[in-house]
């Protein structure tokens, strides 16, 4: 679907929807409990359904609680209520006995289908993974390699999907780079799972996104399951290497999930980019997530990012800009999914904004750096390719030749990246593939005053 958005200042309060990664953690880590859990005010979108999907299918029973929309601000079923919660009586590490569904589709959920892999080889029975286009062209090749290592029967087309898992799981000794830190957390999730007496031992030589792992781990430390890693001499844990010993189980839990400070970028930069304020609500700024590196990033450009106190509702931020965005440096190895909406924000900045050390934003649900660089030339802004990242140009505003028609290539990041930048634009956008922002952030477009064409 195609959505045409006018320029406007953006202001007001926003409220964050729920992290996408803790979610799926938290819906897979219930699905394998000895028992029943709740997660409360989880993300309600295309790719959470998806791992709801696959925990069913895993022999999980989900009962979802909904209440009244009040603001419209989730998904909506056809009785007007919107998501508040799960409860999900797990399968204890496939020990239950449950009736095994065996043709799996993750649809575009890239983080469903890593760790649902990982979690597949703990049983002995064949299943098979599919998903849309994209996810058939995304490569689990190091992750199966390593699954293969440990006993774990793996079958695919050239490392993509469709691919068919069948454990058990034995144990020993792997190597796993991680272009992609889901490949580790989907190990670090399933390998306590192994029979007691089973080791599971992973060298770690390439690792991007470190915070997803320490987010992982934090799970880890709250069920009190033990695993070990190599310190550095700082006396801080070191990524490099892991021993994961079996016997343990993930325990029933009630936990609320916190706001997605990967989907607050959007709002955040559309707050940049026009001037705003705009206040976020629901955010914690002592989570893991990695993302809130944005905000620092906006900071560096020009803005103002202020938190409040503690309120009867928690922590807000506020984003607000008086004066020129200006172009800076930025590393962006652990935060890869920051790239779309940093360089629409960059192409308001004044002076050259260079995004770097993020070769593997080329292997999200598109090559998010060439994409970039193609959308952002219809605007009129220049970009330097690298192979590991982007330069823009920046003039300090934004006047496109002509009225652009922007292909949102089924990208959720790219479109709702789009969408901000058009606020601030002299003209309005028009953008492809619309639909695809539903993939974590529902009503996004809507916020904004999208006008949806077709």
């Amino acid at each position: 679907m195609r959505v045409s958005i006018n320029p406007c200042r953006f202001s007001g309060k926003v409220n964050v929807p729920a992290s996408k990664s803790h979610t799926i953690r938290q819906l897979l880590i219930a699905s394998l409990a000895d028992g029943a859990s709740e997660i409360q005010c989880p993300l309600d979108s295309l790719d959470t359904r998806a791992c709801v999907s696959v925990c069913g299918a895993f022999g999980a029973e989900i009962i979802e609680y909904r209440a009244a929309d009040a603001d419209n601000s989730n998904p909506q079923d056809e009785k007007g209520e919107k998501l508040i919660g799960w409860k999900i009586s797990g399968n204890n590490g496939f020990k239950r006995k449950i009736r095994l569904q065996k043709n799996l589709d993750v649809g575009n959920s890239g983080t469903t289908l890593y760790l649902a892999l990982a979690v597949a080889g703990l049983q002995p029975e064949p299943v098979e993974f599919t998903g849309d286009e994209q996810i058939q062209r995304r490569s689990a090749a190091p992750l199966l390699d390593a699954l293969t290592g440990l006993g774990v029967w793996c079958e695919s087309n050239n490392g993509c999907a469709p691919i068919t898992i069948k454990g058990p799981c034995k144990g020993g000794k792997v190597s796993l780079p991680c272009p992609t830190s889901q490949y580790l957390s989907a190990l670090l999730i399933a390998s306590p799972l192994a029979p007691a007496g089973v080791v599971t031992e992973i060298d770690v030589p390439l690792l991007n996104e470190k915070p997803y792992i320490e987010m992982t781990l934090s799970y880890l430390k709250a069920h009190g399951i033990p695993f070990q890693t190599a310190l550095l001499p700082s006396g801080k844990p070191d990524f490099s290497h892991f021993v994961i010993p079996g016997g343990s189980s993930w325990k029933a839990f009630s936990r609320t999930v916190p706001a997605d400070f990967s989907s607050a970028a959007f709002p955040a930069a559309a707050a940049a980019i026009t001037g705003g304020p705009v206040t976020l609500l629901g955010l914690d700024p002592d989570d893991t997530q990695g993302d809130k590196f944005f905000l620092e990033m906006l900071k560096l450009m020009g803005c103002k990012v202020q938190w409040s106190k503690n309120g009867k509702n928690g922590p807000s931020l506020t984003v607000s800009r008086e004066g020129p965005l200006r172009g800076r440096t930025f590393d962006l190895n652990e935060t890869p999914d920051l790239l779309p909406a940093a360089a629409v924000t960059a192409a308001y900045a004044e002076g050259d904004t260079a995004l770097v050390n993020v070769a593997h934003a080329r292997i999200k649900e598109t090559d998010r750096i060439a994409v970039m660089a193609v959308e952002l030339a219809k605007l009129g802004v220049n970009c330097t390719e690298r192979p590991d990242g982007l330069v823009i140009h920046g003039k300090g505003t934004l006047s496109p030749p002509e009225p652009p028609v922007i292909d949102g290539h089924g990208d959720h990041r790219i479109v709702m990246a789009f969408a901000a930048a058009a606020l601030g634009s002299e003209s309005p956008f028009e953008i492809t593939d619309a639909e695809s922002a539903a993939v974590t952030y529902p009503g996004f477009l809507d916020l904004l005053g999208a006008q949806w064409m077709d």
